[in-house]
C-alpha cells in the first residue's frame, strides 16, 4: 500500500498545486482591474467647456491666451478655440479644457451650437467679458451677453426635469459657500466628503439672487483695471464713479448667481487667482482664497459670498449719486475733445470743379480788355510806349539817356546786365560822344578808317552794337514793367 500512496501523493500535490496556481492568477487579473476601474474613476473629465462673451476690444482673447500661457494674440473671427492645460497635483493627471470665444459682432451667436449642446451644457461654464477702460458700456455688455446664451440654452430644448435639476444644483451651490479657512489643500475626494458634513446648514435665497438662473455657474472678469488710474487723471473719475459701478455688477451678479473678478493683463494682476477659481468650479478643486473688496483695481467675490447687505456698504460713500439711479446717467461717455484743424474738408465734385473754372476763364477776358487794345500794349501792337508830346525820342539821344533806372522788382539777372551796359555805354560815350572834346577827331577818323577797310557803314564797333542791343532789351522789360497803359489822348 505504501508505494501505492507514494504514487498517488504526488498527483494530488500537483492538482492542489495548479489550483492555488489558478486562484492567485484570477486574484491578480481582479486587483489589476479593480485598480484601472478606480484610476478611471479618480482621471479628472475631459469634456469641460469654457464659453467667453464680451465685445470686440475688451481683451478677452488676451486674457485666455495669457491663462494658456502663450504671449502671441492671434485674433481670429466667429467663433474661437482655445484650450487650457488643468493638472491636478493629487493625483498626477493632466486633461485639457476646452475654450470657446464668441465674436463681439452679434451676427455670429450662431456659431454657439458648434461649442454647447443639450448634452455637454452641464459641463460648461460662462464667462463674460467688461471692459473697465469704457465703463460706460459694461452694464449694456452684461446684459447683451446674458440675453445672447439665455436664448441659447432656450433653443437647446432641454428637458423641464434635466433643467430643473441643473439649476438645483447652482443653488446648491450657492448656498453651500463657505469662508475659505487656512488648511493644507486636500484632494477634492477629501473636499467633497468634508462638504457632507455640513449638507444640513443651508441659508436662504435673498430676495435679487439667483433669479436668472442658467443652470450653469457663471464668472464676470473686469479686465484692463488698470485703465481706473487714466480715468481718474484725464476724465475725472471719483471715487464715488468706482463704488457706483462695482454695486450695479455686484447686483447683476447676484441675479445670475455669478462670481465676480477684477484683472489686468498688463500689470498681470489676479490672473493666478482667476485660473485657480476656473478650475475650482469645473474640477471642484480646493480653493482657499477669500474675497477681495478692499482694493478698487482688484476686487474678487466668490459665488456665493455676496448678498445685498454687503452691497449696500458701498452705498454709504455715495454723495452726488443715489443707488437706484440708471447707470448710464451717471456713468457717461465722456466727451470726444477734436483739434480745430481736424475738421473734414469734403472735396468738390471734379465736373463741378472744372465747370467752374471754365466758367471763370470765359469772363476774364472781357474784363481785362479795354476797346481792342491789351492794358501793356499801345495801339500799334508795339511792346514799348509811344513817346510823349515834348519828349524826345529815347532812340534819338545818346547810350547814356537810354538806359532807365532799374525796376528793383526785376529779376537780378536782368539789374546785372543794365549795370554793365550803363558802364560799357559811359566809357564809349567819353571817347566818341560829345564833339571837341580831346582826342575825338583822332578817334572819329580811326573809326571811319577801319570802316572803309571793312566795307561797313561808319558807325558804332561790333561791341557798341552789342552794347546797344543789350539798353534797347533792358529799356523794354523796364517800360513794359513800369510804364502805365496810355490814355486815350496818348494813344
Amino acid at each position: 500500500m505504501a508505494p501505492v500512496l507514494e504514487k498517488r501523493l504526488p498527483g494530488a500535490a500537483g492538482a492542489n498545486d495548479n489550483n492555488n496556481e489558478d486562484e492567485e492568477g484570477q486574484n491578480l487579473w481582479s486587483s489589476i482591474l479593480s485598480e484601472v476601474s478606480t484610476r478611471s474613476s479618480s482621471k479628472l473629465p475631459s469634456g469641460k467647456n469654457i464659453l467667453v462673451f464680451g465685445e470686440d476690444g475688451s481683451g478677452k482673447t488676451t486674457l485666455m491666451a495669457k491663462l494658456q500661457g502663450s504671449d502671441h494674440n492671434k485674433r481670429g473671427r466667429g467663433l474661437e478655440y482655445l484650450y487650457l492645460n488643468v493638472h491636478d497635483e493629487d493625483r498626477d493627471d493632466l486633461t485639457r479644457c476646452n475654450v470657446w470665444i464668441l465674436d463681439g459682432d452679434l451676427y455670429h451667436k450662431g456659431l454657439l451650437k458648434f461649442a454647447v449642446s443639450a448634452q455637454s451644457l452641464r459641463d460648461c461654464l460662462a464667462v463674460f467679458v467688461a471692459d473697465m477702460s469704457r465703463p460706460w458700456t459694461i452694464m449694456e455688455s452684461l446684459q447683451k451677453w446674458a440675453s445672447v446664451l439665455r436664448d441659447h440654452v432656450d433653443k437647446l430644448k432641454i428637458p423641464p426635469e434635466d433643467m430643473r435639476g441643473m439649476e438645483q444644483m447652482m443653488v446648491k451651490a450657492f448656498q453651500e459657500y463657505a469662508e475659505p479657512e487656512d488648511a493644507t489643500p486636500s484632494s477634492p475626494q477629501r473636499r467633497a466628503a468634508a462638504a457632507g458634513e455640513d449638507e444640513a446648514v443651508v441659508l436662504p435665497l435673498g430676495e435679487n439672487t439667483l433669479t436668472h438662473n442658467l443652470g450653469i455657474p457663471v464668472l464676470i472678469v473686469c479686465t484692463k483695471c488698470d485703465a481706473i488710474t487714466v480715468l481718474e487723471k484725464e476724465h475725472d473719475y471719483r471715487e464715488e464713479h468706482f463704488d457706483f459701478i462695482q454695486s450695479h455688477i455686484r447686483r447683476f451678479s447676484l441675479q445670475y448667481g455669478a462670481g465676480l473678478i477684477y484683472t489686468s493683463v498688463k500689470e498681470e494682476k489676479n490672473l493666478d487667482l482667476l485660473y485657480k477659481y476656473i478650475t475650482h468650479k469645473m474640477y471642484d478643486f480646493q480653493f482657499t482664497a477669500p474675497a477681495l473688496v478692499v482694493e478698487k483695481d482688484a476686487v474678487f467675490i466668490p459665488s456665493g459670498w455676496d448678498n445685498e447687505k454687503k452691497i449696500s456698504i458701498l452705498h454709504e460713500n455715495f454723495t452726488t449719486v443715489r443707488p437706484e439711479d440708471p447707470f448710464e446717467e451717471f456713468v457717461t461717455k465722456p466727451p470726444v475733445r477734436k483739434l480745430v484743424h481736424d475738421k473734414e474738408i469734403n472735396a468738390e465734385d471734379e465736373q463741378v470743379f472744372l465747370m467752374k473754372q471754365q466758367s471763370l476763364l470765359a469772363k476774364q477776358p472781357a474784363a481785362l480788355t479795354r476797346g481792342s487794345t491789351s492794358p501793356g500794349r499801345t495801339a500799334s501792337g508795339s511792346p514799348r510806349p509811344a513817346g510823349r508830346a515834348g519828349q524826345p525820342s529815347v532812340t534819338g539821344g545818346s547810350p547814356i539817356t537810354a538806359v532807365k533806372k532799374p525796376d528793383p522788382n526785376l529779376k537780378a539777372g536782368a539789374a546785372n546786365e543794365g549795370v554793365l551796359a550803363n558802364f560799357f555805354n559811359s566809357l564809349l560815350s567819353k571817347k566818341t560822344g560829345s564833339p571837341g572834346s580831346p582826342g575825338s577827331g583822332a578817334v572819329g577818323a580811326g573809326v571811319q578808317g577801319s570802316a572803309k577797310k571793312t566795307g561797313q557803314k561808319p558807325g558804332l564797333t561790333d561791341v557798341q552794337a552789342e552794347l546797344d542791343r543789350m539798353t534797347r532789351k533792358q529799356d523794354s522789360v523796364v517800360s513794359t514793367n513800369n510804364i502805365p497803359p496810355p490814355t486815350e489822348n496818348e494813344a
